[in-house]
């Protein structure tokens, strides 16, 4: 026997013998590599020339493999976030970008019974034309067609499709003026997520070619093989479409005006500090007011206390408190700025950008008196407007997002109350089981 298997060997601790067991396998701790700090005995008794677990400890390593696949990600350290501007309309307000509404998809029972479908049309959409290519039930391509975004170009498509018979339409989107044209023409939309849409590219050819004519196709073909579980777009009223598409307008524009508040805040930022400090929310109008009347720290400076004051009063900003601190800052706004070509730059930028941002405040406040006139005459104003916390910013967009559904809120809030109507009878009927006619002791 060669030394390294007669010194080196650690031997197993004498065991009772089962029937059937073997012999322990000695283990060669010259064959093992050496043993790292994140190594650990297999049992705390055994003292250092005691056995190692080889291959290091089961519970420690962040890199393996087994930890990976099993466990989420860890989340990186927390970035720094730069402050945001909030719409003082609602905090939460914001756009969902390719969606046919602000809160919701408008979603409904199919148009036609999904199995009385002969054809099925992949609608591969673009800006100026669209391609389009047929399927019949066998997955055969039976019709192709791109035309153009115009009045020919629809009606074209509009009579080649006359003579299919019953169809739906799979198209990666759920809005936009080629759903509007499709849903004129009462045809059966069916939209479709874009990473849905990617997939089911990748399933028709996964070396990753994308075509318009390959789109389309994987789109009809998606629709013939998994189209049965989809549900077809609804169109809306005309008031409930009207209300939704002003609100979701409205968001837009409340969004602009964030971009240039910022836009502003930074310029103010590199030549005017001082202004900065003397307000706080600046989507607010008489912040822009300030900086056309005051552009420039020096022009702040000449102007004297008198007609600081007299901004503040016109404003409504005299505030036994705040008038004497923003007094305070006008009075050293020269103290600290920007280098004059910075500050001759910079306020140009901010004065045309506080000119834009009246204008375009001029026209929310046209867009939010449109809405509310237009929430008074609808139908479920009374249902909407008296939901919890649905004020007047909230309850318009939550009606135009759910009026044009089969199973809409009002349909469901009739039958709870139909249903607590029907419990509240039962139970009356319950509390006197002597009958409405028995005589009370």
């Amino acid at each position: 026997m060669g030394p390294d298997t007669i010194s080196t060997v650690i031997q197993p601790g004498p065991r009772r013998a089962g029937p059937k067991s073997s012999p322990q396998a000695p283990v060669n701790n010259r064959a093992v590599r050496a043993k790292n700090s994140c190594e650990k005995l297999l049992r705390r008794s055994y003292k250092s020339s005691g056995r190692i677990a080889p291959g290091g400890s089961r519970s420690y390593g962040p890199q393996l493999a087994k930890l990976n696949r099993s466990e989420p990600a860890r989340l990186p350290a927390p970035a720094l976030k730069s402050e945001r501007t909030k719409a003082r309309e609602a905090p939460g307000i914001r756009l969902t970008v390719g969606s046919a509404a602000v809160c919701g998809e408008t979603k409904g029972t199919p148009m036609i019974e999904f199995k009385a479908l002969k054809h099925f049309v992949g609608f591969d959409w673009a800006k100026d034309h669209h391609c389009v290519v047929v399927v019949n039930a066998q997955g055969e391509i039976v019709a192709e067609l791109e035309f153009k975004h115009s009045a020919p170009g629809w009606q074209e498509f509009a009579e080649r499709a006359a003579s299919l018979g019953a169809f739906g339409v799979a198209i990666e989107t759920s809005s936009g003026p080629a759903v509007d044209q499709l849903l004129q023409r009462e045809f059966a939309v069916f939209p479709v997520n874009p990473a849905a849409s990617t997939s089911y590219r990748q399933r028709q050819a996964p070396s990753g070619t994308k075509t318009d004519h390959h789109d389309a196709w994987a789109l009809a073909d998606a629709l013939r093989l998994d189209g049965q579980k989809w549900k077809a777009l609804s169109p809306a009223d005309p008031l409930s479409l009207e209300l939704r598409l002003l609100c979701k307008d409205e968001v837009a524009l409340i969004e602009q005006r964030t971009q240039l508040v910022n836009q502003l805040q930074q310029a103010l930022l590199e030549y005017y500090p001082a202004a900065l400090e003397a307000f706080e929310d600046w989507t607010l109008s008489f912040c822009w007011d300030f900086i056309i009347e005051f552009p420039t720290p020096e022009k702040l400076g000449k102007a004297g206390a008198h007609r600081w004051q007299k901004f503040l009063h016109t404003h409504h900003l005299w505030r036994p408190g705040s008038a004497d601190k923003r007094l305070e800052i006008f009075g050293r706004a020269t103290g600290f700025q920007g280098s004059p070509a910075v500050v001759q730059a910079k306020s140009k930028l901010a004065v045309s950008l506080c000119k834009v941002l009246r204008t375009l405040e001029q026209q929310l406040r046209d867009y939010r008196r449109q809405i509310q006139e237009l929430f008074q005459s609808h139908p479920d104003h009374d249902l909407f407007g008296s939901l919890p916390g649905a004020g007047e910013v909230l309850a318009p967009p939550v009606d135009g997002c759910h009026r044009d559904r089969p199973d809409s809120l009002r349909q469901r809030v009739d039958r709870a109350a139909g249903l607590c109507r029907n419990c509240a009878d039962q139970l009356s009927v319950r509390e006197d089981p002597q009958g409405p006619d028995a005589v009370g002791v």
